[in-house]
């Protein structure tokens, strides 16, 4: 067992992991001094109880956050599966693009394993890649998606893209849930910006891919907003309104639902709800009305809205196989 790789791994998708464990002069020293007095038969739990005590797992979390947990940890396996089979598919991902979806597929890597230490043995089980049809057909794989691990490099990244927004949207959904507990709440926002990071470039590799360009060689954002949506659309790094319904808006499933209202929609300012993302309305203040010069577009732009944890199932659901028990 190699501890300090282990502990690296976190630190990648946790940057306060040794904060949780003990100062990082500390933590060494401990370790130090544990190898000398420990054996290898007792270390796997003496490294069991240190990642209690960082993230105080296991049989302290109530019901409704290990319900949370779960849900992210579901979604981290769909788009951990998504981009593996994207890299393994021959020819799909240009090789200048190819390093960049490798480290994504490598981040959430990382995240399942915070997450699956931070749940301990109440995490659900691998469902592997068999649990997955992201064609969209929940099992026969010849839904509008299919093409996406084929020969369709720009659905592919219209469907990361859709993938990505909506777990972004359930991190936040689940945050008031993880609040009584600071250690979970802070690693779960950690990969919140991760995951946001990961939609940006996504967007920008697609904006270089309809411009004719490598992927990598992002156009300008002028004039993106008349073509937000279809999957050679020229999306901006950021969700602006509904992105015009998403990279495939008009198909069965639609990407729509990943940027629309969730369940309830609307509520009062002390409320939790789930608007949509061309809400420009927050504690009670329309953005459009009260600061001169904010068109509807910008005032969307500058805030994320959160998704309810029934509707991000809903969506999720059009990619697993019917015989799965995943978003149930």
């Amino acid at each position: 067992m190699d501890l300090f790789k282990i502990i690296t791994e976190i630190e990648k998708v946790d940057p306060e992991i040794y904060d949780r464990l003990d100062s990082r002069r500390r933590v060494f020293k401990h370790f130090g001094l544990a190898g000398k007095a420990v054996t290898a038969a007792v270390l796997p739990g003496l490294v069991s109880g240190i990642f209690q005590r960082a993230y105080g797992q296991t049989s302290n979390l109530s019901p409704d956050i290990v319900a949370v947990l779960n849900l992210a940890l579901s979604l981290e396996y769909l788009e951990y599966y998504f981009y593996d089979s994207g890299l393994k598919a021959t020819g799909l991902i240009p090789p200048a693009d190819q390093p960049a979806f490798v480290k994504i597929r490598n981040d959430e890597s990382g995240h399942i394993k915070v997450l699956r230490e931070a749940l301990g043995s109440q995490a659900i089980a691998d469902p592997t890649r068999a649990a997955f049809d992201y064609s969209g057909a929940k099992g026969p794989g010849n839904g509008p998606f299919a093409a996406a691990l084929v020969n369709d490099y720009a659905l592919f990244l219209g469907s990361s893209q859709a993938f990505v927004d909506t777990g972004v949207r359930a991190y936040k959904g689940g945050a008031p849930t993880l609040m009584p507990n600071k250690d979970l709440l802070e690693a779960a926002l950690n990969i919140h910006s991760v995951e946001a990071r990961h939609s940006s470039h996504v967007r920008t590799v697609r904006r270089g891919l309809a411009a004719g360009q490598s992927g990598q060689g992002a156009t300008t954002i002028a004039g993106d907003l008349n073509n937000l949506s279809g999957k050679t659309g020229r999306p901006k790094s950021w969700i602006s309104g509904t992105d015009g319904g998403g990279p495939s808006p008009s198909t069965t499933p639609s990407t729509a639902p990943t940027y629309n209202a969730g369940n309830p929609a609307t509520g009062a300012p002390t409320a939790i709800f789930f608007p949509a993302e061309s809400n420009t309305t927050h504690a009670g203040v329309d953005i459009t009305t009260n600061t001169a010069g904010i068109t509807p577009a910008a005032a969307s732009e500058a805030f994320d809205e959160p998704l309810d944890a029934a509707t991000v199932k809903s969506i999720a659901r059009n990619f697993v196989v019917a015989s799965s028990a995943l978003f149930t």
